[in-house]
């Protein structure tokens, strides 16, 4: 019963231990499926079964016929024509990255569109190049393209023609990772593995996506001042590049630098006015496409290929590839590298779907996200495009500028598809470095991410270790061998965690029924001869050790060396007792011959089985105080502890290894008369320990309470009320209620035996 008085309340409950709880609400008998009863139900039909899966393959099923032309199609149509525009130039600036023809880049932002039409359950992101990707892709291509001096004999050996160029290698390649990326995240999705990505931290993300703009910083540089730099995909492959671009510096294009400097002063310049006024501003200011306007037509105008011998776009063919087939080869040794690509793809495109669809209260499938990413580069591959994402400041345009549903990204592919077939040809004149610079100008707010640091240090030092390794590992490692080590390392910490747990003693907060920290608050008690500890994890074999470690510092003994002690002084006790030499007096038990000597070797020789085993005193004719003094200056640590609770309301499981030692923890307590008491633990928890086998005539069953508290009063009841003697005629032991008094205090209420239990 609760009784509520103002802002406090009055609580009349027995003190329950978990047998007794048990005794008085029984438990409901519940069937537990097994994996054939969740076979079955996959297996089973129905038309409402087959209305869901067809609808969660098809969701545009779904949003499409509830789709408010008059109210959202304006909006969609501002915002694709922008996007459109935005993923054009996008596409052709990360196809550098990639390391094949620009105009490749139009593929890898068109196809992927289209499917994600159909597949994509996020209504805001646009789906497309995003640059981690295309470095990951282009690191690929480079390892597996071959160098100038071996070009011709590995292109005679290969599968394609004596007379094709270096660069349709490099599409194929890229393309054939790109199909393979997709077949994984399409198993992916198929087997519902969607849950991979919370192996993924956001501090991980943050971490990697900042390397990686690191890299595509450093890789855009030759672009920028068109310098041939040989690519390198090894670890300290970015030192490498940096080394060979100052060795080459005053091999420079001017023209190229100067025209990608002042592209990025404008382009940051109106990206901060954006940010800065995007609440006055009815649509973002497209500087991309100004800025490439403007560069196109000035290269074009003075002739800046041939007077200053920049490097251009070049042709750009109209029209599409035809479709090819997946080099099989290649798909052999870029398994690796395309199962990164794959987790990379699906993990980025999911974090920035769930921001939109908390941000405007629509649901999304993780599972359904890898299967419309999945096709989508599997489609894209197979037309000779490349690996695709999304890109944050792309999501961002579609956003910003109103866009409603997937129809937006459906009007920004249209918007590409012209490029393609009709106007392409128009970017011929436009300088490499003038995307190289564009590609940068969307680097901001990657590279800004350096601003997490202070804030992760302030609110948990782990995640801000995390993302400090998880960047190192990506800028000394590459992006593929830095991811690997970065989750490997991510994983580690959740180790040290539940390895090194902080463990605490609690004590009780102004005598209430509240126990906390005690070096946290001032108004402390602790109940005397009680030691009440906590542990905040899982306790498994990696951190038993650690576990018992603690508490022998929180109790302030072993008692595994108290044990032997005592073992050890009992046989020299016998010893005296066999030859008469002990007198029990009102002050203890005295050695009545000051000559005996015991053979200290003797003692040395025991057995540690022996001492480690319970103390038996039932032959002696009297009881040994071992807090009293021994004969023979019999040294044995004295100890004032009769009661140990272990509170493990935050312990989710143990295994085997860990519950062996926990068991032997336990006796080592019970054997010198320290009784141990868990409390906190759920029914699943005692479960798995009965079922192990746990308990026994030392250690049983009748330890748990459920709360500290119940397990407070029992053993105050226990200590203090040993000696009461009840009437022989009573039938039934008597029910203590304790309840809190408006003040804080406990005192006792309806209790058939006169009880005085005081903090």
């Amino acid at each position: 019963m609760i009784e509520p008085i103002g802002n406090q309340y009055i609580v009349a409950r027995p003190v329950y231990s978990a047998n007794a709880f048990g005794e008085e609400h029984k438990k409901k008998q519940r069937h537990h499926k097994t994996f054939l009863d969740h076979l079955k139900v996959c297996c089973s039909c129905s038309t409402q079964k087959a209305k869901r899966i067809a609808l969660s393959l098809f969701p545009i099923a779904s949003w499409l016929p509830a789709y408010r032309i008059k109210e959202w199609l304006l909006s969609d149509i501002v915002s694709g024509i922008s996007t459109g525009l935005v993923a054009v130039l996008q596409g052709l600036a990360f196809a550098l990255l990639v390391t094949i023809p620009p105009s490749y880049g139009l593929y890898a932002a068109f196809f992927p569109v289209i499917i994600y039409f159909f597949l994509g359950t996020s209504k805001h992101i646009s789906v497309g190049p995003f640059p981690v990707l295309s470095m990951m892709v282009g690191a690929v291509v480079v390892r597996l393209t071959p160098s100038e001096s071996t070009a011709a004999l590995e292109l005679s050996n290969s599968s394609m023609s004596n007379d094709s160029s270096a660069d349709e290698y490099k599409v194929m390649v890229a393309a054939t990772v790109t199909i393979l990326s997709g077949i994984i995240q399409l198993l992916m999705g198929v087997l519902q593995i969607g849950f991979v990505v919370i192996y993924l931290s956001e501090s991980l993300i943050s971490g990697f996506t900042t390397a990686a703009a690191v890299h595509v910083l450093v890789s855009q540089l030759k672009f920028m001042l068109q310098l041939n730099v040989p690519a390198h995909t090894d670890p300290f492959s970015i030192f490498k590049v940096l080394n060979s671009i100052f060795t080459q510096i005053e091999k420079t294009n001017i023209a190229d630098l100067v025209t990608s400097l002042i592209i990025l002063l404008i382009v940051f310049v109106v990206k901060e006015i954006n940010q800065r006024y995007k609440a006055k501003l009815p649509v973002p200011i497209p500087i991309e496409l100004i800025m490439t306007v403007i560069a196109t037509g000035v290269s074009y105008g003075f002739d800046f290929k041939n007077r200053f011998e920049v490097a251009v776009v070049g042709e750009m063919k109209r029209g599409f590839q035809s479709p090819s087939a997946p080099d099989m080869q290649i798909f052999q040794e870029t398994i690796g590298d395309s199962f990164g690509i794959a987790i990379v793809g699906f993990v980025v495109a999911f974090s920035v779907a769930s921001v939109y669809s908390l941000k405007y209260d629509y649901p999304i499938d993780g599972n359904q996200e890898l299967i419309a990413l999945g096709l989508s580069n599997i489609f894209s591959g197979s037309f000779k495009g490349f690996a695709a994402s999304t890109a944050l400041s792309r999501s961002g345009v579609q956003e910003s500028t109103g866009g409603k549903t997937q129809i937006a990204g459906l009007l920004s592919a249209i918007i590409v598809l012209i490029v393609i077939v009709s106007i392409g040809f128009l970017l011929e004149p436009l300088q490499k470095s003038v995307l190289a610079a564009l590609a940068l100008g969307n680097l901001k707010g990657m590279l800004m991410q350096f601003t997490e640091i202070r804030r992760l240090w302030q609110k948990d030092k782990y995640d801000c270790l995390i993302w400090i390794m998880t960047f190192i590992f990506a800028i000394v490692l590459g992006l593929g061998l830095g991811l690997a080590a970065s989750v490997a390392f991510q994983l580690l910490t959740i180790v040290f965690r539940t390895q090194f747990p902080k463990c605490s003693t609690l004590a009780n907060v102004g005598r209430s029924n509240v126990y906390k920290n005690k070096k946290d608050y001032a108004d402390m008690y602790e109940p005397e001869g009680v030691k009440i500890f906590r542990c905040p994890s899982p306790i498994y074999f990696a951190n038993i050790h650690f576990f018992k470690q603690k508490l022998i510092d929180a109790v302030g003994f072993n008692p595994l060396r108290i044990l032997r002690k005592r073992n050890k002084a009992l046989k020299k006790i016998r010893k005296l007792q066999k030859k008469g030499l002990l007198q029990v007096t009102p002050k203890g038990i005295i050695c009545t011959n000051d000559g005996f000597k015991d053979s200290d070797e003797e003692l040395d020789n025991n057995q540690i089985e022996g001492l480690d085993q319970p103390i038996n005193t039932t032959d002696l004719p009297f009881e040994i105080d071992w807090n009293a003094d021994l004969p023979l200056n019999t040294m044995v640590p004295k100890i004032s502890l009769h009661s140990l609770i272990l509170d493990f309301s935050a312990v989710s499981f143990l295994d085997i290894s860990s519950m062996r030692g926990l068991k032997t923890l336990l006796q080592e307590f019970i054997r010198i008369n320290v009784d141990v008491y868990i409390v906190g633990s759920d029914d699943d928890f005692i479960e798995k320990l009965v079922q192990c086998e746990f308990f026994d005539d030392e250690v049983k069953d009748s330890i748990f309470f459920l709360t500290i508290h119940d397990a407070v009063l029992h053993i105050l009841m226990k200590k203090d009320y040993s000696a009461s003697k009840f009437n022989s005629s009573q039938e039934k032991q008597p029910k203590f209620d304790f309840t809190i008094n408006t003040n804080g205090g406990l005192r006792n209420r309806e209790c058939q035996v006169p009880v005085e239990t005081k903090f």
